[in-house]
């Protein structure tokens, strides 16, 4: 799409100069990295992640870099194929809440009325909630599996991308390059299309990149309740549960690097997110 390639080609032009830009490049290099753990995992992993060994509850060592745990499993390979599941929930996720939260959001923004008031006070009912709870009832009820746990992340993260974009379209239908598009006869889905969504994709980019990293969150409480995988499927947040009864008698590693796993991916998408942020409010200024 011509308005995506503008979108790079904005980004890119200010990056050099942006207060952001190191925080863009530093969140990409994290996400780049994960996402190669994900992709290359057989070829990277040096044991087999379900695999029980003898070598029980070890401490990192140069055989093992970030230990074993209970059943003598390599925590290194199980985090590295775990970074599979993390990705493939809350990127599914994301994108879901995306296609149904932004045309619902710019459909609302623009049209206003009675479908305006009816959507915002549906949307406000879900926000009431705090984020975490409503995805543990929706994956309570709907059952443990991934496809169950990215319904009911995205359930959650609807109203962020409804808010954000029908806030944004308030803003934008009342300039005067939309009076003028109407004033030539252009239809609303036209207008909507070809004039609001493009000014739209900015702030879509941002939400998207931040709701993900609290998606990240997310993922890992349900994983850690167990409305995700289950053994001996590796995830981040599965890896936290397993380790957390050990911890008391000082085998600390089988939650430390499941638990900075999951928070440096989250600053990854966070450093993204609020680094465009600062570059798009650069851009507006000049």
């Amino acid at each position: 799409m011509a308005e995506v390639r503008n979108l790079a080609t904005t980004i890119f032009s200010f990056l050099p100069e942006a207060e952001g830009r190191y925080m863009v490049i530093s969140g990409i290099a994290i996400i780049t990295i994960v996402a190669l753990m994900a992709i290359f995992a057989p070829f990277i992993a040096p044991y087999d992640p379900i695999k029980s060994g003898k070598e029980v509850l070890q401490p990192p060592s140069p055989e093992h870099i970030m230990g074993t745990d209970n059943l003598g499993r390599d925590i290194f390979s199980r985090i590295i194929f775990g970074s599979r599941v993390v990705l493939s929930v809350v990127l599914s996720a994301s994108l879901v809440s995306t296609v149904i939260g932004v045309p619902i959001g710019l459909i609302s923004g623009y049209f206003g009325g009675k479908l305006d008031r009816v959507l915002s006070m549906l949307m406000d009912s879900m926000y009431a909630f705090p984020g975490l709870i409503l995805a543990i009832a929706i994956a309570a009820v709907l059952g443990p599996s991934v496809f169950n746990a990215v319904v009911a992340i995205s359930v959650v993260y609807i109203p962020t991308y409804f808010r954000m974009i029908r806030g944004q379209t308030l803003s934008i239908k009342s300039q005067l390059f939309v009076e003028a598009a109407k004033a030539t006869g252009a239809s609303d889905w036209r207008i909507m299309r070809k004039y609001i969504f493009p000014n739209l994709i900015p702030t879509l980019v941002v939400v998207f990149s931040l709701s993900v990293a609290d998606a990240i969150l997310t993922e890992a409480g349900l994983s850690f309740l167990g409305f995700i995988v289950s053994a001996p499927t590796p995830d981040w947040g599965f890896e936290l549960a397993s380790g957390r009864p050990y911890l008391p008698a000082g085998y600390w590693w089988m939650i430390t690097f499941p638990g900075l796993m999951v928070m440096l991916l989250s600053l990854g998408f966070a450093l993204v997110g609020e680094g465009l942020s600062e570059i798009y409010a650069m851009g507006r200024e000049r």
